[in-house]
């Protein structure tokens, strides 16, 4: 018996070698190219070196062209070269690891930095962390998948007034579970996104909830940022702005 399993084991070892070769590459090449969003190992990270896995960049051109005519538009308010591109590694709610990005205004890009690298080396979990852009800069569709974002150019919902997230200085954090919520004179319920109604009872307890004694809470606030979760006339849990 023994035999045969040593001729299965020599017969697998070519395939299973294989297999490790081609998974190393991968890893390779979505930390070569910054493929946010992408899985990698502890081993992937140790050999691309953790320090280039938190970095602060400037808009690169390969980034503007993803971000020109969707989260970006020419504008009298803020120009490409106030923002920064940002890289980091989070982990999501399995315990994988993954590469994030965001675009932050250059004020707080430092902040942001210090912050993902804490969350990070204390296993905060954060689902995903991808451009608003992979959403067709859709504030819903990036909502409903749980995206973590910034930056996007745009107005306040109902309102003429120039968003703290067109400025990119406003975070929303795991947003499918710390939704927007307000409730109008008329009893009228506006909640974002619009498939996150359980998630509006903070009393009950779920996955990437954010309270004042979550991590995510308090090294924001630490930071001077403010919490959409604090505000009286509505409840925006997501969002974190300076």
């Amino acid at each position: 018996m023994k035999k045969i399993h040593i001729i299965i084991l020599t017969l697998l070892l070519p395939v299973i070698n294989a297999f490790a070769k081609g998974n190393d590459n991968d890893e390779k090449n979505a930390l070569s190219k910054w493929l946010a969003g992408a899985v990698v190992t502890p081993n992937a990270i140790t050999t691309y070196g953790l320090e280039h896995c938190f970095m602060v960049e400037p808009v690169s051109d390969m980034v503007f062209q993803r971000i020109n005519g969707k989260s970006y538009h020419q504008n009298p308010h803020i120009q490409c070269s106030d923002l920064r591109y940002l890289k980091v590694l989070h982990y999501d709610g399995n315990g994988q690891i993954k590469l994030g990005e965001l675009i932050c205004n250059k004020a707080i890009a430092l902040d942001l930095l210090t912050i993902f690298r804490e969350l990070y080396d204390n296993h905060y979990p954060i689902e995903r962390m991808q451009l608003i852009d992979d959403f067709d800069a859709n504030d819903e569709k990036s909502m409903r998948a749980n995206n973590t974002s910034c930056f996007c150019y745009r107005t306040i919902s109902n309102s003429t007034k120039i968003s703290k997230h067109a400025l990119g200085l406003a975070v929303d954090i795991n947003p499918l579970y710390n939704p927007y919520y307000r409730r109008y004179r008329n009893g009228r319920v506006k909640i974002q996104p619009s498939n996150a109604a359980r998630y509006c009872d903070r009393k009950k307890q779920f996955a990437y909830k954010i309270d004042s004694n979550d991590l995510c809470y308090k090294l924001f606030i630490k930071h001077g940022f403010q919490w959409g979760g604090a505000w009286t006339s509505l409840k925006d849990y997501q969002h974190f702005e300076k």
